[in-house]
Parts: C-alpha cells; sequence; structure tokens
C-alpha cells in the first residue's frame, strides 16, 4: 500500500522530497548541515522517540517509517539512504523481517564502510502492568483489542475481580522475568544496555508494557551515543514521549514495589481518563468475537497466567 502525499511528506527526506516549511517537524528544527555526521534509528514504536532524544548540533537525524509499516517499495529509498549514513542505531531485527529483506545484518550491508552502529533491544517491562501483554502473531490479521491495544490476563482468563489478585510475590516475580529476558537479549546481540535501569521500578518508567517513559528512553539515548562516539548532549526533546496511552497502574502493583502516589485504576488514552472496567467489557466483547486471538494468547502467555494465579 503507498503512502499518501500528506504521509510522504511527514518522511519528506526519506521519500527524498524536498522539505518545505511546511515540513518542518513540530519538535524544532533538524540541523541540516551536510558536513554534520547522518544518523539513521530503524526499529519500531520507541525508534522515533530515541531518534528525537538523539538529536544535537552535531548530528543529522532523517525521520523514516516505523519497520512493521516498511513496504518493498521503501526497501530501495532505505538502503540509498543507509548507504550515505555515518551513525545507525537499530533494534535487532531478523533477515527477512515481514518478507523484506530488513532485517539488521542486511542493512548493515549498505552501510559504509566507516560508519558506527549500535543495537538497543525493544524495551518491554511487564513490572508495572504485569497483567498487560501485547502480542502480533504473524497470520492473524488485527490481534488488537479495542480503545486500549494491550491485552489483560484478567479478562481474557475471566478472572477479574477481587479473586484476581495476584499471589505474594507475583508482581515481583513478573519483575524480575522482564529484566531476565531483557539481560538474554542484551547478551544475544551485545546491544547497548537498558536492564539495570529497572533495578529499582518507579511508575513514570513505562506509560505502557512496551511504551517507555523519558525517564528510560533519555538515559538509553545517553548511552547509545556514547556507543557512537559521539559527545554528551542532552536530550533532543524535553516534552513526554510515547505519551498517548497510559495503562493503569493498580494497588498491588504500588504495594509491591512501594510507589510514590496513589494507585491509578483507570486508563488515559490520548490525554482522556477511560474506566478499566469499560475497557474490559469492550476487550471481553473482542474475544467473543474473536476466539482464535483469545486461544493463540492463553497459549503463548500459560506461563504468566500461572504466575499471576490466574489459571
Amino acid at each position: 500500500m503507498s503512502r499518501s502525499e500528506a504521509e510522504q511528506r511527514h518522511y519528506a527526506a526519506f521519500h527524498e522530497l524536498a522539505v518545505r516549511v511546511d515540513d518542518a517537524p513540530t519538535d524544532g528544527p533538524e540541523p541540516t548541515d551536510p558536513a554534520l555526521p547522518q544518523l539513521v534509528v530503524m526499529g519500531n514504536c520507541q525508534a522515533e522517540s530515541l531518534r528525537l532524544l538523539l538529536r544535537g548540533t552535531d548530528v543529522r537525524t532523517v525521520r523514516i517509517p516505523p519497520a512493521h509499516e516498511l513496504t518493498a517499495d521503501d526497501v530501495p529509498r532505505l538502503q540509498r539512504l543507509l548507504a550515505r549514513t555515518d551513525l545507525f542505531v537499530s533494534q535487532p531485527i531478523g533477515d527477512g523481517y515481514r518478507g523484506l529483506p530488513i532485517g539488521t545484518d542486511q542493512l548493515a550491508e549498505h552501510l559504509p564502510a566507516d560508519a558506527r552502529t549500535a543495537l538497543v533491544t525493544p524495551i518491554r517491562y511487564h513490572g508495572l502492568h504485569p497483567w498487560h501483554v501485547v502480542a502480533h502473531p504473524p497470520g492473524l490479521e488485527d490481534p488488537d483489542p479495542p480503545v486500549a491495544a494491550y491485552h489483560d490476563l484478567r479478562v481474557l482468563t475471566g478472572r477479574r475481580g477481587p479473586r484476581a489478585a495476584p499471589p505474594p510475590g507475583a508482581v515481583e516475580e513478573v519483575g524480575r522475568r522482564s529484566v531476565a529476558e531483557l539481560e538474554r537479549r542484551e547478551a544475544l546481540h551485545s546491544s547497548v544496555i537498558v536492564s539495570d535501569l529497572f533495578a529499582t521500578p518507579r511508575r513514570d518508567m513505562m506509560r505502557t508494557v512496551n511504551h517507555p517513559g523519558n525517564s528510560v528512553l533519555e538515559p538509553v539515548a545517553a548511552r547509545l551515543r556514547e556507543a557512537l562516539g559521539l559527545d554528551p548532549a542532552p536530550p533532543g526533546l524535553r516534552r513526554p514521549v510515547l505519551d498517548a496511552v497510559h495503562a493503569p497502574v493498580e494497588a498491588p502493583v504500588v504495594a509491591a514495589w512501594g510507589l510514590d502516589g496513589d494507585p491509578e485504576p483507570d486508563w488515559r488514552v490520548r490525554g482522556e481518563r477511560v474506566p478499566a472496567a469499560y475497557v474490559a467489557v469492550e476487550h471481553a466483547a473482542f474475544y467473543r468475537r474473536r476466539p482464535a486471538v483469545a486461544t493463540l494468547l492463553r497459549r503463548r502467555f500459560a506461563e504468566l497466567i500461572e504466575v499471576l494465579g490466574l489459571g
């Protein structure tokens, strides 16, 4: 599917279009000095936030579509972009991702010989939202539930309410497992270390299980700068990133980690409070309409369901 003209203008440099005044980014001007090294960040939802945080007076960055939105038509222009890229940051992506030659190793072949690269694993942390999961298995169309695109294992198993209180130590165990998985991926891909940032959980660390807040992504960006051989610099923007959806931070989680403040029982979606009860009703109806999604989730997250006492 080709992008609309507005979408192409959004990614003007990627689409090799002359940048117009009305293409100017809302987060401030980008350096354009061709003598500055060009930096590209490849990945999914966290990549654009990292690009914005990596901006500075010492680099030029190029906004590109997230990996899951790339098409066959994008591949040649991405390869041309990488051929003139000096600094490349990427999430580890397997060869042939979504049927395209856009795996990390495949893309690295198009970089100049002297380009510098740094890998960073996608950050998922369940310690603040232990009941929530995301899954996008190949071949299963539109697996996200409505309203808030995060599956709640209590709704999935029909165990919402007092009966769903986690067993003692369950929240902490879910957090430990998240950190262990980050450590495993860091070792596997020799990526920049991020797992240690979760040694002491705080509520501002994650908006949702896969959307870190600034308190996580800013130090990650600083570590990426160091890995790329750049000098330290303040974050390239100050506004909150990945801020559209905030998941509830519930009482058992506040108690388990000794978090400051009161529990937050409801969702916040694009600045509006959305009652968790309403989201649960909508999700339960979704599972009735999509039993294949429910079956896959129960199978994929069976171990987590047991840890949380929902089996």
